[in-house]
């Protein structure tokens, strides 16, 4: 990682790629700062870390912009949650899956319908959150003179937070247009990050402020994430390579084939989507009830008793639709059909197996195999980490600013960052080598 580093700054292309990159995450980390004038950002910090988990969990993938009162105080969440109904969608209705298999064009439409979904979704989060706030008495009515009140500054929260959303969205386009990487997933990975960063930098001043018992705190904390990264780091590199031979063509004078080569079938080759649909499903309706009710509303009381997050029913229902999403998109990634169609139109073969229905079934077989043992990975990697840091660590920050779903969306962001940097590297080097 670091010697791919070194390499792409000697690149004046990619360095220059790379301190784009660097630019718009720091503009995105500045939006996080900049405060909304009318909330009264500390009122609403300690309602977010006494009383409501979901919301605590939005701050955390923003860097905390939610509790700051911030420009990005709801951030990619909309975006986030737009592709996920998007792409649920295109299995359903045939006019997206066309506009999936139109290139560029079909991609262009595709992402312009994702913004007007992210629009729609923007406005309701904001309005539940501006809500959110006006109940913890966060909203202030002085700010534009003693003639506004609690719904002119709600109104003009909720347009800002709107406004906000919309240039975090074209933030991460930019990044994915003109720098290094997916700009969304970056803009998750600098959240994450950064909250985990401040939990941290709080531990180290409990610490050194003579509290001993949080050095052994941040030690095991410490041990326990290098542990859980390595895990991770070795399941999302692992793969079934499916040797395929391919036969010897003689076409005029030439001859082609006769050589061997493998498909590489990712164990988890879902990555943390399957994590991030299942749990924006489930904690759907709490998030919902807390945005818009109180503490005493009957619906919010049952569903806090029941399904609220950490308990039992809860990590059983998470575990099962993990394991459906898991499936889900393992289906639309991996097509052992078209592929055993591919082998075959080229001439190749799996050894032991006849082309056709039976290459098909033979993939379809292999595929099912390692996405279940990928759910149950992520299932594991969803619940338990995070129930033996509480258990461990109590309702403390570290835990609720990196947790297990975090460290996930973390390594595999960087992975893939460190992928894309050594792609750019060698088109760099294939384009010297043909000048």
């Amino acid at each position: 990682m670091f010697e791919t580093l070194k390499n792409a700054f000697k690149n004046k292309d990619v360095r220059k790629k790379i301190l784009i990159t660097l630019a718009l995450l720091f503009i995105y980390r500045l939006g996080c700062w900049i405060p909304i004038p009318g909330i009264d950002p500390a009122v609403y910090a300690s309602s977010i870390q006494s009383n409501d988990t979901l919301l605590g969990l939005l701050s955390g993938i923003t860097g905390n912009a939610l509790q700051n009162g911030a420009l990005f105080a709801i951030g990619v969440t909309p975006y986030i949650n737009a592709s996920i109904i998007l792409q649920l969608l295109t299995v359903a209705i045939p006019k997206l899956q066309e506009y999936q298999k139109q290139g560029d064009e079909g991609k262009r439409k595709i992402t312009q319908i994702t913004r007007y979904i992210t629009i729609a979704l923007a406005l309701a989060q904001s309005i539940g959150i501006t809500v959110s706030y006006s109940r913890a008495g966060a909203l202030s009515t002085n700010v534009f003179g003693p003639l506004t009140n609690e719904f002119v500054i709600g109104m003009f929260v909720c347009v800002i937070m709107i406004t906000g959303a919309m240039l975090t969205m074209w933030l991460g386009e930019r990044i994915t247009d003109y720098g290094i990487g997916n700009g969304i997933s970056l803009l998750i990975f600098v959240g994450i990050i950064s909250s985990a960063g401040i939990a941290i930098i709080a531990k180290f001043q409990s610490a050194f402020g003579g509290n001993d018992t949080a050095i052994w705190e941040l030690l095991g904390f410490v041990i326990m994430v290098v542990a859980i990264f390595a895990l991770i780091v070795f399941v999302d590199l692992a793969e079934r390579r499916i040797p395929v031979q391919y036969a010897k063509q003689i076409k005029g004078r030439k001859q082609y084939g006769g050589q061997s080569t493998y498909i590489p079938v990712k164990v988890n080759a879902s990555g943390v989507l399957p994590i991030i649909f299942a749990t924006a499903i489930i904690t759907f309706p709490q998030m919902i009830a807390q945005l818009f009710t109180d503490a005493t509303n009957g619906f919010y009381i049952w569903w806090q008793k029941w399904l609220g997050v950490g308990t039992p029913i809860y990590s059983v229902l998470v575990a099962l639709l993990i394991l459906f999403f898991s499936y889900f998109y393992a289906q639309i990634e991996f097509n052992p059909e078209d592929i055993s169609r591919n082998i075959q139109q080229y001439g190749g073969f799996i050894n032991g197996i006849r082309p056709g229905k039976p290459t098909t079934e033979y993939l379809s077989r292999i595929s099912k195999r390692l996405t279940l043992f990928g759910a149950i990975f992520l299932a594991f990697i969803a619940l338990v980490p995070s129930l033996i840091f509480r258990l461990a660590l109590g309702a403390d920050s570290l835990v609720n600013a990196f947790s297990a779903t975090g460290m996930l969306i973390v390594v595999s962001v960087a992975l893939e960052f460190n992928k894309q940097l050594q792609s750019q590297l060698m088109m760099k080097q294939y384009k010297g080598f043909l000048k």
